[in-house]
């Protein structure tokens, strides 16, 4: 979805240079944010659930027998994608798409009842994990029941025809000029906080629907519980003043990517951070990821975009480098198949080849501040800036801890001597536990996309 978007505003706005321009002046405006983020999301991770792919049952009650190794796994905010009621009209595929939405206050028949979802949500409090849902506001399927109930929720052309944003055939607008449609929505995003007890949402599109509307739904959300809210854009740093915690860090995926095929280099990688220092302030949460239901389905796996090797290290360094890392259904088990989108297709759990991966990672990043997230953790300073094109190296401090983190970004091997004695010390080498005195000079050599990563804490 998001591509589609850029795609338009680039064509709406001359030239990629002025829209990149026209972001960066409007965001700069709104740096600051004014909100105090959950203690629990300080050293968290989030891992998506595509409910439908999970088992072969797709339901929530077979889902939830996998909550247990997700725990043991390490993870911290379980993110649904939507569990609501498909539209039937103007569907895609045999089963449709999540994302149109039949009814904002049911549960999809095909994943189970309400009873389901409440054991869920209560077997994962119970576990120590959050539960947040997926949800869509721009719109909705052509079948909803306001559409017959309240057609005025509705955008609609000069002849009083239904719209649907872009060639999203399956799902129709809302107008958000009317009070009443937004009443309804956010009274929509009460309920599952109010009668479910879940703690937030991931909010589909979020930059194609009012800043205003998510500043109040926030406000009132909080009134019953406080939330945490992840915003599917990035071009807009308002929606992160008082409405979001988190947004996407697309650009950043997209340049891991271009790397890993050799299109672009580290030197792209810093200007990248340059970029967003000038725009997000360092309380903005921004996700990071190697993959998630849009790039899988849509774009490939991380082993067609990347490579194995590439896709290694770059999840490697979701965790280590600033953000807040996504890890997406079966990940831990090797995904390695574009996902059908609109219809059945398995994850196999055969091999979870990948959990100690990711379990290792995890307990990296909830034990050493410095790998925390947003203002708890610390500043990433560069190492390799200027020096190597294709050694991307940092080190990152906080509260008594530290990592050094060195990682050879192409197929080729490198070379990297770091001469720097405010580093010397004692750490321990994440990947053999080893310990490690560095001496302040050493020189590595690096095979093609070989990470390092000291810690100290």
């Amino acid at each position: 979805m998001k591509n589609l978007i850029i795609l338009l505003l680039a064509l709406l706005i001359s030239g990629s240079t002025m829209v990149g321009q026209t972001t960066i002046k409007k965001q700069e405006k709104n740096k600051s944010q004014n909100m105090k983020h959950l203690d629990w999301t300080r050293n968290a991770n989030i891992y998506e659930v595509n409910v439908r792919q999970y088992t072969p049952e797709g339901t929530l009650e077979a889902f939830r027998k996998h909550l247990p190794r997700l725990k043991k796994m390490g993870v911290d905010i379980l993110w649904l994608m939507p569990i609501f009621p498909v539209g039937e009209k103007n569907r895609k595929g045999s089963l449709g798409s999540y994302y149109a939405v039949k009814d904002y206050h049911g549960i999809n028949p095909e994943f189970g009842t309400k009873d389901d979802f409440r054991k869920v949500v209560e077997e994962a409090h119970q576990l120590g994990m959050k539960v947040i849902l997926d949800w869509v506001a721009n719109h909705s399927a052509w079948d909803n029941v306001w559409v017959e109930q309240h057609p005025e929720y509705y955008e609609k052309d000069d002849k009083g025809n239904l719209i649907s944003p872009f060639d999203w055939t399956d799902v129709i607008s809302f107008d958000y000029n009317n009070r009443e449609m937004r009443e309804a929505m956010t009274e929509a995003l009460k309920y599952w906080v109010r009668d479910f007890d879940i703690d937030g949402y991931r909010c589909d599109v979020a930059g194609m629907v009012p800043t205003d509307f998510w500043d109040n739904a926030r406000k009132e959300l909080d009134e019953i519980k406080p939330v945490f809210m992840l915003a599917e854009d990035e071009d807009n740093a308002d929606l992160m003043r008082a409405a979001f915690d988190m947004n996407y860090s697309w650009k950043l995926h997209h340049l891991m990517n271009d790397v890993a095929q050799g299109k672009k280099n580290t030197n792209d990688i810093w200007a990248y951070y340059d970029w967003n220092n000038s725009v997000f302030a360092p309380d903005m949460y921004r996700m990071t990821f190697t993959t998630n239901h849009d790039e899988n389905s849509w774009n490939g796996t991380v082993k067609e975009r990347m490579g194995d090797k590439a896709g290694e290290t770059f999840a490697v360094f979701t965790f280590v480098a600033p953000g807040f890392p996504l890890i997406y259904s079966g990940q831990e088990a090797g995904l390695d198949k574009r996902l059908r989108f609109f219809d059945k297709d398995t994850i196999d759990w055969s091999n979870l080849d990948k959990a100690a991966f990711y379990s290792k990672l995890i307990n990296l990043k909830h034990h050493n501040h410095a790998l925390w997230n947003g203002t708890a953790g610390g500043d990433l300073v560069p190492l390799s800036k200027g020096v190597n094109d294709h050694v991307f190296a940092f080190t990152r401090q906080k509260d008594g801890n530290r990592v050094v983190v060195i990682m050879n970004l192409s197929k080729d091997s490198q070379s990297f001597k770091l001469d720097n004695h405010d580093l010397k010390g004692d750490y321990t080498d994440y990947k053999t536990g080893k310990p490690f005195y560095f001496k302040g000079k050493h020189r590595w050599h690096l095979a093609p996309w070989e990470y390092v990563v000291l810690s100290s804490n």
